[in-house]
């Protein structure tokens, strides 16, 4: 399993970087995973919402290959249990010959351009949260996922 986990924009807080470089060593000790930071948009306070969007999706897509199977994490993708989010996991594993790759986007969500390349929405709530917390909650799912795949005791069901 391959996976390439993009973010947009920097982790600022000291302490949600170290929860979040925490799940990501445990990750790698596993599967061979790429984790990507890249820049916001800065000097956006008059641009409009879709131009920023515009001109992140711009520089999101530089970092993803033709043969990424890109999955969003977005507010209004599927929602999976634990359980049957390793199982959907495993399956792409199998299937998708080139990186399984997961992008996180800015304050305002992603471009059309982004929605249109993407193959799969992945909801973590139907709740919004800051894109640092997104950043820890996810990276805690996808290492509790590759567990559960794995068969290692971290999960309780």
């Amino acid at each position: 399993m391959k996976i390439k986990w993009i973010v947009t924009g920097k982790t600022d807080e000291p302490c949600i970087a170290d929860l979040i470089q925490h799940y990501l060593q445990r990750i790698e000790r596993m599967i061979k995973l790429e984790y990507l930071e890249i820049n916001a948009i800065r000097h956006t306070k008059h641009m409009s919402v879709e131009l920023r969007k515009e001109k992140e999706g711009l520089l999101q897509l530089k970092h993803i290959r033709p043969d990424d199977y890109l999955i969003l994490l977005d507010e209004k993708g599927k929602e999976y249990t634990s359980q049957l989010w390793a199982a959907h996991l495993e399956k792409l594993a199998l299937r998708i010959p080139g990186n399984i790759c997961f992008l996180t986007g800015g304050a305002y969500g992603f471009s059309e351009a982004v929605y249109r390349r993407a193959q799969e929405k992945l909801a973590l709530s139907r709740m919004t949260f800051t894109h640092q917390i997104v950043r820890i909650l996810f990276a805690e799912q996808l290492y509790r996922a590759i567990s559960i795949i794995r068969g290692l005791p971290y999960h309780h069901e």
